[in-house]
């Protein structure tokens, strides 16, 4: 059986199928090329709360209440999300309720209300308040490390936008942008489950078949490459009892070689108790509960990112430990053991993801949409490649200290900041 099937229809749209036979339930997830890279700074946030707006009822189904409960009937629980370069909307269903939730996404997508925009631009408001303090200074590590990754470029926005953004969209504002971004042909709908192929495409071809083309829209440059030689840090101070830290480096785009390489990196220093961060921080010196890094490729560029929360007084311990740790990827070559381990370890995950809908949907999905996908057969291959000395040179060029962003937040004391840049000058300075 194939691992998946991509069919188009005559307006456009794509629909990848992925058959499950062996679960009891199916997904249905639509991704729309609408996200924070798409805006301008005047409109920053304004993809995201059109996510909103679709849910406050379409011509079919009033209001909130009435689309909710559609979904429950046929098994739903919908909900969406919206990055940098996507959102996406999905629920569950009932394997033989495809056609009824096939037309409950396209009633949301085709056709809102763009009704109680006030009421949501409250509830949105209150919704930014999470990333900032007392002050109104942002104190999301996320936000902070985006900002001096991508300086004046919408990937360094808030994907929720600012306050002063939010307050100023409007209706007008929302349908513009609504007409000029949600159309087939910046659009999958990803069917994955316990269902056929055919029955999924007739479904989705009966609901969105007379969506209209709209003219493809222009995308934001790309960020400007950037010649720091040194780290840089930013810091907030903030009444927590604990210190968020994120370490930042600035990554190529997902089409790049070295791609698959770093998510094994990312295995090698965070997957499990015995992973590198872990063992070190955790296990052995007791500095935090919990660390852990993750890995975010765009079209051109990304970020590898290492968060973790502690004590004000082990933050200068934790920040040269981590440290250090990321310089032995870049001087050492990793053991054959614990390379083994970890690609046994990833083996495993990719089979795992055979078990969940949701991760078909982001692999075929979403790769359809951005024209990235990868077969779990080709990452498999990619994977049997990997050697200690590809892991040495892919560490040894991308983690680098002009692409080093740190973020320090909260109730830090000012000889620890003293002592943290200081390190933070010394990264790498042996090769």
């Amino acid at each position: 059986m194939s691992e998946f099937y991509r069919d188009t229809l005559a307006n456009g749209l794509r629909v990848v199928t992925v058959e499950m036979p062996h679960l009891h339930s199916a997904e249905m997830v639509c991704y729309v090329r609408a996200g924070g890279r798409h805006e301008t700074a005047t409109l920053a946030g304004i993809s995201h709360f059109l996510e909103h707006i679709v849910f406050r009822g379409t011509t079919d189904y009033p209001s909130s209440f009435e689309l909710e409960r559609a979904f429950e009937e046929i098994g739903g629980a919908v909900n969406a999300s919206t990055d940098s370069e996507i959102t996406c909307f999905h629920s569950r269903l009932h394997p033989s309720r495809l056609a009824e939730g096939a037309a409950l996404f396209a009633s949301m997508l085709l056709r809102p209300r763009f009704a109680e925009v006030e009421l949501e631009r409250r509830i949105i408001l209150e919704e930014a308040l999470e990333d900032v303090n007392q002050k109104g200074e942002e104190i999301s590590p996320d936000n902070l490390t985006a900002r001096m990754l991508w300086p004046d470029h919408p990937l360094g926005m808030p994907t929720i936008g600012t306050r002063e953004s939010i307050s100023r969209i409007t209706e007008g504002d929302l349908r513009a942008y609504h007409a000029a971004r949600y159309s087939p042909a910046e659009t999958v709908v990803a069917v994955t489950g316990n269902l056929k192929r055919a029955e999924a495409v007739a479904a989705v071809a009966a609901a969105f078949g007379d969506w209209a083309q709209a003219a493809r829209q222009s995308e934001i440059p790309v960020p400007p490459s950037r010649e720091e030689t040194t780290a840089q840090a930013t810091w907030v101070r903030d009444s927590d009892s604990q210190v968020n830290v994120q370490f930042a480096f600035r990554m190529p785009g997902r089409r790049d070689r070295r791609s698959v390489a770093l998510r094994v990196l990312r295995f090698i220093l965070s997957w499990g108790g015995t992973s590198r961060l872990m063992l070190r921080l955790r296990e052995t010196l007791g500095l935090t509960y919990s660390v852990e890094a993750n890995l975010s490729l765009f079209e051109e560029c990304g970020c590898f990112t290492i968060d973790l929360s502690l004590a004000p007084n082990n933050l200068v311990q934790a920040v040269r430990e981590v440290l250090a740790i990321v310089e032995d990827l870049c001087t050492k070559p990793a053991g054959d053991e614990e390379l083994q381990r970890v690609v046994r370890s990833y083996r495993y995950d990719l089979d795992f993801s055979r078990d969940h809908t949701e991760d078909m949907s982001v692999r075929y999905g979403w790769g359809e949409l951005v024209d990235h996908l990868r077969t779990l057969e080709q990452d498999r291959k990619d994977i049997a490649a990997i050697t200690p000395t590809l892991l040495l040179e892919t560490a040894r060029s991308l983690f680098l200290p002009g692409d080093l962003k740190l973020a320090v937040v909260g109730p830090f004391r000012a000889a620890d900041r003293k002592a943290v840049e200081k390190i933070l000058e010394g990264f790498r300075k042996q090769g």
